[in-house]
C-alpha cells in the first residue's frame, strides 16, 4: 500500500523499505541493497532475523498489516 513503511505481508514476512544497514547482535554490520526486504515473523527462518521464505514451507498463517508514522 503507498505510503507504508511497514507491512506485514498476508502468511509472509514483514516488509520493510531499503536499502538498511542491519546492525546484528554481535555489532556486525550487514548493508542490505534491495528496494524491499523482508524480516521474518514465523519464527523459523534459518537467516534470522531475515525471511528465508521458510513461512512458504511450514504453512504459516497470519493477516496482513500496515504501519504508518504517526
Amino acid at each position: 500500500m503507498p505510503g507504508d513503511i511497514i507491512f506485514g505481508r498476508t502468511n509472509g514476512s514483514i516488509r520493510v523499505p531499503g536499502p538498511i544497514i542491519l546492525i546484528r547482535a554481535n555489532g556486525e554490520e550487514v548493508r542490505i541493497d534491495k528496494e524491499s526486504i523482508g524480516f521474518c515473523r514465523c519464527g523459523a527462518s534459518k537467516d534470522k532475523p531475515l525471511c528465508d521464505g521458510t513461512h512458504r514451507e511450514i504453512g504459516f498463517e497470519a493477516e496482513e498489516f500496515f504501519v504508518r508514522p504517526g
